[in-house]
């Protein structure tokens, strides 16, 4: 179990940034993967007090907290709306409520682990991190990074940002049992016309791509679906380990893919078919 000399009830930004420059310190969070260390830190940073379990609205973003909890982050109406089931789908395999009601958003994010589903959802809608410290930076660029430099590794994260670019999303994971880690997670989603495929759990963090072969510039069908996949399955390295093989994960990554694809179709034409129905009654009014 983790154990710690002290304990860091923070009342600013800054004055976490200045403690976390120490090396034995820790950031709190939700307090989930910590506690299973088996080490003794210094101090533990707590940021409950900061005002990040907030979720903001406006016409052009959402701002999650880094403190927001999964369970809040899941119930949240706005989000619900805009995302659609995809949401409630990248969180629910999540072991369960309890855990979701204490697990945050941060955590999922700043670890970079392999297995978040949270990562993966985030990063084909193509959000933003705001750090205290180096400022806002693409999701993308933050998850790239290897190994993290000093300067982010001891940097305080205070949100993701949400663009509100998305025209559609989906996204589908592989479990052996209903609440494990999974064995392969993928989000597809159309984000200012350009199609964007994210995948995890390969088992290495999760990494994205863009449509970049023009397969799908003439609608989607299950051909181009299917040969949309093939491709962006060859665009991913996995690996094997306990859950499956490296094998069966990269033909996995082609069948999520072309089902999300496939949703994503299904999910333009309700649009379109709405809006049709919308100018239609507008023009007889």
């Amino acid at each position: 179990m983790l154990k710690f000399k002290q304990y860091y009830r923070v009342k600013s930004l800054e004055e976490a940034y200045e403690l976390n420059q120490k090396k034995s310190n820790v950031v709190l969070g939700g307090m989930l993967w910590l506690k299973l260390q088996r080490r003794t830190v210094g101090g533990v940073i707590d940021l409950s007090d900061l005002g990040l379990d907030q979720i903001m609205e406006t016409e052009e973003a959402f701002t999650i907290g880094a403190m927001v909890s999964l369970r809040d982050l899941e119930q949240h109406e706005g989000l619900r709306a805009y995302l659609g089931e995809a949401l409630h789908e990248s969180l629910r395999h999540i072991v369960g409520v309890q855990f979701r009601n204490v697990a945050t958003v941060g955590g999922s994010i700043f670890g970079r682990f392999g297995f978040s589903d949270v990562l993966t959802l985030f990063l084909a809608l193509d959000a933003k991190v705001k750090f205290y410290h180096a400022g806002e930076m693409p999701l993308s660029v933050y998850a790239s990074a290897a190994p993290l430099d000093k300067e982010l590794k001891n940097d305080i994260l205070e949100a993701v940002i949400l663009p509100k670019h998305v025209e559609a999303v989906a996204y589908r994971s592989v479990r052996n049992s209903e609440t494990d880690f999974p064995v392969l997670t993928c989000c597809a989603a159309k984000v200012n016309g350009v199609y964007r495929v994210s995948v995890g759990a390969r088992p290495m963090r999760a990494a994205y791509t863009a449509d970049l072969t023009d397969m799908l510039k003439d609608g989607i069908t299950p051909e181009t679906a299917a040969a949309f996949g093939k491709w962006v399955s060859e665009q991913f390295a996995t690996g094997s380990n306990v859950r499956a093989s490296a094998d069966y994960r990269k033909k996995m990554i082609a069948v999520l893919t072309k089902r999300n694809v496939m949703e994503l179709a299904e999910t333009e034409k309700a649009v379109h078919a709405q809006t049709a129905a919308v100018q239609t009654k507008g023009g007889q009014a």
